[in-house]
């Protein structure tokens, strides 16, 4: 049997190794061996040590002598960044560098919509191309392990396969078009506090199958070209000079030819880091300047691994086609075709949570004979609207620390209503609250304040004038930020206080949860017949909203996480591995350190135990029998669909699975169909489901389709520790086929051989 298990493993890693080869045996980053040789034999050491550390803020040096251009590259994963001055975080002050805000990574993840995230990424080349760019850094995508973190907001997923499938389909629109990607942040920067000297303790299975699952399908199925190395340590090791990470795992198991780079402030040594496959330390080169070139000239680092380096950067650089720094920034960014791109994924981002009828004296006079809901807005009975909260006018493309976008345009929630129910209707807006913002922030005062009455009580008095509410509640981009966590996900600045006067004042309450991640909604639901999630959703995400609420564009946007009905149940809480204990609390950060000139190395080491292990998000949940405010997946709809006949059919790839969804409504709409896995018999530790599938699909009114989603072997396979190899355990499966995670009316058992 022992024998038997040996033989499948090896084939197991056989497949992967040869799949992964052929993918990248056809990469453009080989089309330029020989040319590669030629270059390397003609440089110096010294011009090949200066490739290998930033010369900008935000590039990195070339030959001049040999016709190679500097490596540009484009911050931020949802738009490009204004120019800086070259050896500071100081705008430069240009006019022609905006670009266009695109829905951050959280919102595009609500789509499940691998069509529109090759768009996004195409969208995001073009720009980088007008720009000037090389590289763009993102997608970014870690898993969201806790809702706090302060960069969920540009993460996808808590599920491996959601983020992956999305960050093959953006990595390809953007390399298609012609801009390198960088990965970002490999591997396991799953938290913003201490994320410069955390280390992450965690099995190699649910290291492999949860947390590099996203970047192993990035880089074998759709080619990255450039890998980020994270701030953190894992299991023992900075991510900067981790082999295992770097070498066994990205080079040799996944066949990567593409160049890594630091994060900024990101390199902690010089012979580890260049040794363990660390190609260009940014943005400076304390590590990777005189010291590197000095422990060559000592023998301590191999010329043989220099070029190896070089090599790798080579191949990016000559797959790329560099833009003449002379015609970079003279063309207008953030053109109609990439607002039309935001706008697209913004309609489908949306999700709506509830949308529950009104019974009583407050019911819409238009349905007296049948409960009616809020949504869409009834415009023959809603003539007067009161639109509540200053995330109702917050712009949301720049805020806190780290990347943000200088938009030629950002439609504010208000300004999008007014353009798309202006006419006849009477909007009245009132603030109701005052938002946590950069001075807060500065002064470390925390987002969890009182309402304010006055404001409260003018918010009050237009509510009882209104036939509808809207209510925008959530948090900013000032919240959610770069460098730090949130400490709780309770709604700042008194919103649950000022709803529930809202709700006294005016039952008909509709409220817009305007975040990056998932916030407390138990008091907002309680008192909203309606709930939405319109996410940080870029310069057209109020248009899109106003069109989802007055029923132009039908909601079909799904959760991409869980959303907890306390902090207490998400798994990294519940064990105790989440917040850490920190003896000295103020260290600092990282990024914070470089930007200012400080040391970073004197750190308290502190330990992330990932002891919930694979179990992130929904598999906690439906292990631990606990249920969220709202599941993994979920999101309603205008329109009714109905599943049926169900087929599972296997194939040499894995499974087909084929059903039919009907929508027997008067509404043209899109849904989101999942196929989850159960195993309920096995061998090893499973949870309960996990996603293996999805598409989303058009339907039109009274319409049925036949809908078939493949199940990849690979996306079966398990990570076996003793083999350090992916494999397919034979037996029993059940096939769960749905709407969301907790909605699967469709199931049928079937054997894997």
């Amino acid at each position: 049997m022992k024998q038997i298990r040996s033989i499948l493993f090896a084939v197991a890693a056989i497949v992967f190794g040869i799949a992964a080869y052929a993918q990248n045996a056809k990469s453009p980053l080989l089309a330029h061996e020989q040319q590669i040789d030629g270059i390397i034999s003609s440089m110096t050491l010294e011009e090949k040590i200066d490739m290998l550390h930033g010369k900008n803020m935000f590039s990195s040096a070339g030959i001049p002598r040999l016709g190679i251009a500097d490596m540009e590259y484009a911050d931020g994963p949802f738009g490009i960044r204004e120019e800086m001055e070259p050896h500071s975080w100081n705008s430069a002050h240009l006019t022609t560098d905006s670009a266009t805000f695109f829905p951050t990574g959280s919102a595009l993840a609500a789509t499940w919509s691998t069509e529109w995230a090759y768009a996004y990424g195409r969208g995001m080349s073009r720009e980088a191309r007008l720009r000037g760019k090389d590289m763009i850094l993102g997608p970014a995508i870690n898993i969201q392990r806790i809702p706090t973190g302060g960069r969920t907001y540009e993460y996808l997923s808590e599920d491996p396969l959601l983020s992956g499938m999305l960050a093959v389909a953006y990595t390809k629109g953007s390399q298609d078009d012609g801009t390198a990607v960088c990965l970002k942040h490999y591997a396991l920067n799953n938290q913003e506090d201490y994320r410069g000297f955390v280390d992450v303790h965690i099995s190699d299975r649910a290291m492999h199958e949860i947390y590099l699952r996203p970047f192993e399908m990035a880089v074998r199925e759709a080619d990255a070209w450039g890998v980020m190395a994270a701030y953190n340590k894992v299991n023992g090791r900075w991510c900067s000079e981790n082999e295992p990470l770097l070498t066994e795992i990205l080079r040799r198991q996944w066949v990567f030819p593409g160049m890594v780079i630091s994060d900024w402030g990101g390199v902690h040594s010089t012979v580890d880091a260049v040794t363990a496959g660390m190609n260009v330390e940014m943005p400076g080169n304390r590590f990777f300047g005189q010291a590197l070139l000095d422990s060559v000239k000592a023998g301590k680092v191999s010329e043989d691994i220099i070029n190896q380096r070089v090599r790798e950067i080579l191949r990016v650089r000559l797959a790329v086609k560099p833009i003449d720094k002379a015609v970079a920034n003279t063309k207008p960014v953030g053109n109609d075709e990439e607002m039309l791109t935001a706008l697209e994924v913004a309609r489908r981002s949306i999700v709506l949570l509830k949308n529950e009828p009104i019974v009583g004296k407050h019911a819409l006079k238009a349905a007296k004979n049948q409960p009616w809901p809020l949504l869409p807005i009834n415009l023959t009975e809603v003539k007067r609207i009161a639109v509540i909260g200053e995330n109702a006018v917050t712009k949301m493309a720049l805020g806190g620390v780290g990347a943000g976008v200088k938009t030629r345009k950002e439609i504010t929630p208000l300004e999008g209503l007014q353009a798309v129910l202006g006419g006849g209707k009477k909007i009245t807006y009132a603030p109701g609250y005052k938002s946590f913002d950069r001075d807060s922030r500065n002064k470390r005062q925390s987002p969890q304040q009182s309402a304010d009455p006055k404001l409260m009580a003018e918010a009050v008095k237009v509510a009882k004038g209104a036939d509808l509410v809207i209510f925008f509640a959530g948090d900013n981009r000032e919240v959610e930020t770069e460098g730090s966590d949130r400490k709780s996900i309770t709604l700042p600045s008194g919103q649950d206080e000022l709803a529930r006067a809202l709700a006294k004042a005016n039952p008909r309450l509709v409220t817009v949860i305007v975040a990056g991640g998932p916030v407390d909604i138990s008091t907002v639901d309680a008192v909203s017949p309606a709930l939405l999630v319109s996410w940080f959703n870029g310069s057209m995400g109020g248009l899109a909203l106003a069109e989802v609420l007055n029923g132009n564009v039908v909601p079909s946007g799904k959760l991409p996480m869980s959303w907890p009905k306390k902090l207490e149940d998400v798994p990294a809480y519940a064990t105790g591995t989440y917040p850490q204990n920190v003896a000295n609390n103020n260290q600092g950060d990282i990024f914070v350190d470089i930007t200012r000139n400080r040391s970073n190395d004197r750190r308290q080491q502190l330990v992330a135990d990932y002891a919930e292990q694979d179990l992130v998000g929904y598999r906690w949940y439906d292990c631990k029998d606990v249920a969220p405010a709202y599941p993994f997946g979920h999101g309603l709809s205008y329109a009714t669909f109905q599943y049926s006949d169900l087929k599972v059919t296997p194939t040499l790839d894995g499974f087909d699975v084929s059903f039919k969804i009907a929508n027997p409504s008067q509404f043209e709409a899109e849904e989101v169909a999942q196929v989850y896995v159960s195993r309920p018999i096995s061998r090893i530790d499973r949870p309960v489901k996990e996603l293996k599938g999805f598409s989303r699909v058009a339907l039109k009114r009274g319409q049925s389709k036949t809908v078939t989603i493949p199940l990849r072997r690979a996306d079966l396979c398990h990570w076996d520790e003793a083999a350090q190899a992916w494999m397919l355990e034979p037996g029993e499966m059940t096939v769960l086929v749905g709407g969301s995670s907790a909605q699967l009316p469709l199931s049928q058992a079937t054997i894997v051989k």
